[in-house]
C-alpha cells in the first residue's frame, strides 16, 4: 500500500476519531470511563481476530516485538485512564483541546530530542497555526485562569505526554506487523482494565441495552478503533510519528461537524476558520503535493 493513499485514510481516520467523540458522550450515560475503554479494546481485538487470520498475517512474535507490545499496552492503559480521570475531574472541553493541541506538539519535540535534531523554522509555524486553529476551535478565550490551571487538568497534560510515547514505540516496532502489534496490545489492555477496574459483572449489566447504546459502541470499537486507529498505528511506522500525529490536529474539526449534523449544533466563524489553520498545518508538516497525493507512487 503506497504511502500518498496512508494520508487519505489518515484523513477519514481522524473523522472517526471525531465521532467517537459524540458517541462517547451518549455511551456515558450508560457505563463508567473503564469499563467503556475496556469494552472499547476488548470487542477491537476480537473483531480484528478474523482480519489477520484472512489475511494470513503472522500471529507470532519474536522478545523484542513482545517487550514493544508490552511497554505499548502499559501506556496505552494509562493513557485511557489518565484522559477519563481528567475527563471525570477535569474541565472536559478543555481537556480535549489541551490533548489535541500537545500530542502533535510533543511528538514533534520528542523525535527531535531522541534524534538529536531541531524542529525546523517551517515545522515551528505549523505546529503554532495548528494549535491555534483547535484552541480557536474550542473557543477556549472564554475559559477563566482557575479552570485552565486546576490540578484536575494536570491528568490531560499526562496524557498527552503518554499518546506521543506511544505513537513513538508503535514507529520502531518495525519487526511485527503493525496490525498484529495493534492486535496483541489491545488485547493486554482490555486484560489489564478487567483485572483490575472493571465490574466482573460487566457482561450481564451491557446485554439488555438498547441499540442506541450497540450503534455508539459500534461507532467507537469498529469504525474509530478497529478502523482509525489501526491506521494510525500502520500509519506510524509507514509515515513516521511526527506525521501522523500532526492529523490528530483535524479531530476537533470532525467532532464539531459531526455534532452539527446529528446533535444540531452549531458551526461557528472560529470552526471554519479553526478548520482551515489545521489542514494547513497538516498540509506543512506532512509536506504534502496535493498534484501528486493521489497518484500511485
Amino acid at each position: 500500500m503506497n504511502k500518498n493513499l496512508f494520508h487519505i485514510l489518515m484523513v477519514f481516520s481522524m473523522i472517526f476519531w471525531g465521532a467517537s467523540w459524540i458517541s462517547t458522550k451518549v455511551l456515558t450515560n450508560y457505563v463508567n470511563e473503564y469499563e467503556l475503554v475496556f469494552l472499547r479494546m476488548g470487542i477491537c481485538f476480537i473483531t480484528m481476530f478474523p482480519i489477520i487470520y484472512f489475511y494470513k498475517l503472522s500471529f507470532k512474535i519474536d522478545f523484542k516485538s513482545f517487550i514493544f507490545i508490552l511497554f505499548a499496552s502499559i501506556i496505552l492503559t494509562f493513557y485511557s485512564i489518565f484522559m477519563f480521570l481528567g475527563v471525570e475531574h477535569g474541565t472536559g472541553s478543555f481537556g480535549g483541546a489541551l490533548v489535541t493541541t500537545l500530542i502533535p506538539i510533543n511528538t514533534f519535540i520528542l523525535v527531535a530530542i531522541i534524534n538529536r535534531k531541531t524542529i525546523s523554522l517551517k515545522h515551528s509555524f505549523a505546529l503554532i497555526l495548528g494549535a491555534f486553529g483547535v484552541l480557536n476551535m474550542l473557543n477556549i478565550w472564554n475559559f477563566n485562569l482557575n479552570e485552565i490551571f486546576s490540578k484536575d487538568n494536570t491528568y490531560f497534560l499526562l496524557a498527552s505526554i503518554l499518546w506521543p510515547i506511544l505513537t513513538i514505540v508503535t514507529a520502531k516496532a518495525t519487526k511485527i506487523n503493525a496490525f498484529v502489534f495493534t492486535f496483541y496490545t489491545y488485547i493486554i489492555s482490555s486484560l489489564t482494565l478487567y483485572t483490575f477496574f472493571v465490574d466482573i459483572n460487566i457482561f450481564n449489566k451491557i446485554v439488555n441495552f438498547d441499540l442506541i447504546f450497540w450503534f455508539n459502541i459500534f461507532v467507537i470499537t469498529i469504525l474509530s478503533t478497529t478502523f482509525a486507529t489501526s491506521i494510525y498505528f500502520i500509519g506510524a511506522s509507514k509515515l513516521g510519528a511526527k506525521e501522523v500525529s500532526s492529523y490528530i490536529f483535524l479531530v476537533p474539526a470532525s467532532a464539531l461537524i459531526i455534532g452539527s449534523i446529528f446533535l444540531g449544533e452549531e458551526i461557528t466563524s472560529n470552526t471554519i476558520i479553526g478548520t482551515i489553520c489545521t489542514i494547513v498545518a497538516i498540509y506543512i508538516l506532512n509536506n504534502l503535493n496535493l498534484f501528486k497525493l493521489f497518484k500511485k507512487s
